[in-house]
């Protein structure tokens, strides 16, 4: 089945629907195919899922494409490597970490020249000209808030990334993101793992993994980018 982006966009689940069921759905703009929304068959989480777009024959997303499709849309979405990823609704365990650890990053960075956000927030990050991502991490640390433009999109690179863990996004967040944020420049970068109640922790250099730590339960995870910023893991998983 083809539909126009437009209406794509304001029926989507409705279409979402009919691709989970098995039916191909193909978006199009202004005649020309553009996505294609498959069923990944098996699949059925509560939590924060993921849908990843590609369009016809192969063909990446370019960010151009990408900030014409979100525009005008109330829809969650990122870019990796031209892959357009829908993002939905987390479930509870999830939204417990992030408050904990934002609770905690508010209190400590409270006049100091950093800031804290969390998402719904886009990041732009520049793998190269031709291949500009788009992503919402759970948690990042900022210190050059002048990269922020008049549009308030932040084209700059935060210090410290925080992704939380759900079973569908697991493979972005270890793999895709954790190659993305490497090559981009972050210097550390947070995996929250609210299942095993454990975080891994990397920290970068020169596009190159510097360290690697698993923090467990009774564990306190401290920062190396920001020193004296530390967290009890206790704190942030939910007994």
């Amino acid at each position: 089945m083809k539909v126009p982006s437009t209406e794509a966009q304001n029926n989507f689940g409705k279409y979402l629907n009919m691709a989970s069921e098995g039916e191909e759905v193909i978006v199009t703009r202004n005649g020309r195919d553009v996505i294609k929304m498959i069923s990944i068959s098996g699949e059925n989480y509560v939590e924060e899922r993921a849908a990843m777009y590609s369009s016809s024959e192969g063909k990446r997303m370019t960010y151009e494409e990408f900030i014409e499709l979100t525009s005008n849309s109330d829809l969650r979405y990122e870019l990796i490597d031209g892959e357009l990823i829908q993002l939905f609704s987390p479930n509870y365990a999830h939204q417990v970490a992030v408050a904990e650890i934002q609770g905690t990053f508010y209190n400590w960075f409270k006049g100091k020249p950093c800031r804290p956000l969390t998402s719904p927030f886009d990041v732009t990050l520049f793998k190269s000209e031709e291949n500009i991502n788009v992503v919402q991490p759970d948690i990042i640390v900022i210190c050059d808030t002048e990269s922020i433009d008049s549009n308030g999109r932040y084209k700059g690179i935060p210090t410290l990334v925080v992704e939380v863990l759900s079973n569908s996004t697991r493979r972005y967040d270890m793999l895709k993101k954790l190659d993305l944020y490497m090559l981009c420049g972050i210097k550390e970068y947070w995996i929250v793992n609210p299942v095993k109640k454990e975080i891994y922790a990397y920290t970068f250099d020169n596009q190159d993994i510097k360290n690697y730590t698993v923090y467990k339960t009774a564990d306190a995870i401290k920062s190396e980018a920001f020193e004296g910023l530390e967290i009890e893991l206790k704190e942030i998983f939910e007994a």
